[in-house]
């Protein structure tokens, strides 16, 4: 099983705040419209300012380790 200290390795490389292109890059590449349902689902937090999805890269990492993701990334193409 991944840790946190995995994923903290595997996004260093990206802000600590992401917006939606870089989130769904995190996420192996998902589509728009997935991504966005995470977010209207309140599955990933997050803020929107002006329209604009800003989500913490801690956020993601915390999203990653959930439950739901558990579930939900055997429904992928790309797994991370």
């Amino acid at each position: 099983m991944r840790n946190k200290q995995y994923y903290q390795e595997c996004f260093k490389d990206y802000p600590d705040i992401v917006n939606l292109e870089q989130f769904r890059e995190m996420l192996g590449g998902i589509g728009d419209s997935t991504a966005r349902k995470l977010m209207r689902e309140k599955k990933v937090k997050h803020f929107c300012i002006r329209h604009t999805y800003m989500i913490p890269k801690a956020y993601v990492i915390e999203y990653v380790l959930s439950e739901h993701y558990a579930e939900y990334k055997y429904s992928l193409k790309v797994q991370i």
